[in-house]
């Protein structure tokens, strides 16, 4: 099993366009970030590959290609944003690939937003007369497990400014989970601000723990650096990834700064 980040990018990408900033113009490959995005590979029970999608960003073209997945069997929604939608357009190809529907989770109020943006997707009536994406919503509720290809994952409740979004957590229920170095325990927490009732011990017991982190200085709908350093102590995930910056933060000074246990994801970046 592994999480291979697609995007680690605020929602304007770095480079920012028309922007000639030290990081934007950086030739470490580690400070070009897409749109936040990961996908969670690994074998199911059955023996079956499996690609769980977290967010579809505007970029899932150019990161499939990139990346050279080729299937995607479920995606998880966080929130409605665009730079956390906007790819869903791009599903058709796969569709097409694996020759079935793919189901989208996420809450009511995210599958009413999607309704909205895509209507002839989601509202079409009969079979489509053009090459578009084929999804299924499936709704989820905060803080209540579901099974997925032998996973079990819990929606966690999150707060993006004062909206309410959801993170992930995913469990193996058929096999012990050994915190110092395994994947999973995992739980993914982007574009949170902070922490609602519920969220803490949906948490608690993450051995990897993904987590928004915008920038130094503060922002009413993201974590900054010290609040995200703050809240992996609290988690005390064996490892800590910190994803969605924006150009303010050069991956090589802002790593060197940070406590052992916690790493800025990067695009492409692998953890197993």
């Amino acid at each position: 099993m592994q999480l291979r980040f697609l995007g680690t990018g605020t929602s304007a990408g770095v480079p920012v366009i028309g922007c000639g900033c030290r990081v934007c113009t950086s030739t470490d490959p580690r400070d070009h970030r897409t749109r936040t995005s990961a996908i969670l590979e690994f074998t199911d029970p059955d023996g079956h590959p499996r690609v769980i999608l977290i967010d579809a960003s505007p970029d899932l073209r150019q990161q499939a290609l990139r990346e050279r997945f080729e299937r995607i069997d479920a995606i998880l929604i966080t929130h409605d944003h665009a730079d956390h939608i906007f790819g869903l357009d791009e599903v058709r190809r796969f569709n097409v690939l694996m020759g079935s529907s793919i189901p989208v989770y996420t809450d009511d109020a995210t599958h009413a937003s999607l309704r909205r943006v895509f209507p002839y997707i989601l509202d079409r009536v009969g079979p489509a007369r053009s090459f578009v994406s084929d999804l299924t919503p499936i709704t989820v509720e905060p803080l209540t497990p579901f099974g997925l290809f032998g996973l079990t994952v819990t929606p966690i409740p999150l707060l993006h400014g004062r909206q309410p979004i959801l993170g992930y957590r995913f469990d193996d229920p058929d096999r012990r989970c050994d915190r110092d170095g395994s994947l999973l325990p995992l739980s993914y927490c982007t574009d949170v601000s902070s922490f609602p009732e519920g969220s803490e011990g949906a948490l608690a017991g993450s051995g990897t723990l993904v987590l928004d982190c915008l920038r130094r200085r503060p922002h009413p709908t993201h974590l900054t650096v010290d609040q995200a350093t703050e809240a992996a102590a609290w988690v005390g995930a064996s490892r800590t990834f910190l994803v969605h910056m924006t150009h303010d933060l050069g991956h090589a000074e802002t790593q060197a700064g940070l406590a052992g246990g916690i790493a800025l994801a990067y695009d492409g970046q692998i953890v197993t």
